[in-house]
């Protein structure tokens, strides 16, 4: 006895509706976070938000190494932010490509390592060509090349370390 049919337009919403879902969770969003109670809104954020503090703490840590060379030569007060802020793109756009992989179950276990790995080559070819561009720009604004130098080295480390960070703590959450 025919009681429906389903039509393919209907199965494709459902599976669009469901891989939506899929991300929001995995962003620690719910579908109905803006008509959530505030407390379960922030009991489904706060592990990213601690995840992000942690890193931020290894970050401050790493600058407070190198707090003796700053107060030399102070300009790199001024660009750190440059090379801090790049790294928290190249970050947000290795998570969001994670996320959207695990949702659509493109990423799996068995391809997980070659995932992780084309994302720090991705990141390291990104981390060289700006820090090309960002070393060029300072050897022309301060004309220190040692100075370049430095900056585009922190920016390959960075956007390697933001890419790994991306995709490493996106699947271990």
């Amino acid at each position: 006895r025919l009681l429906g049919v389903i039509m393919v337009d209907d199965v494709v919403d459902v599976i669009d509706e469901e891989a939506e879902e899929d991300m929001l969770k995995m962003g620690g969003v719910g579908t109905d976070d803006m008509h959530a109670p505030p407390v379960r809104t922030v009991r489904l954020r706060a592990p990213w938000l601690l995840v992000n503090v942690a890193t931020a703490l290894v970050a401050s840590f790493v600058i407070g190494q190198f707090e003796g060379t700053i107060e030399k030569i102070v300009i790199l007060a001024a660009l750190m932010p440059i090379v801090a802020s790049m790294g928290g793109n190249a970050g947000i756009q290795t998570v969001t490509v994670t996320v959207r992989a695990l949702a659509m179950g493109e990423l799996t276990a068995a391809n997980a390592f070659r995932f992780i790995a084309k994302e720090a080559v991705v990141g390291s070819m990104n981390g060289v060509i700006f820090a090309a561009l960002l070393a060029a720009g300072v050897v022309g604004l301060f004309g220190d090349w040692r100075l370049g130098g430095v900056i585009g080295t922190a920016m390959i480390c960075n956007l390697l370390a933001a890419a790994l960070a991306g995709s490493l703590i996106t699947l271990g959450l």
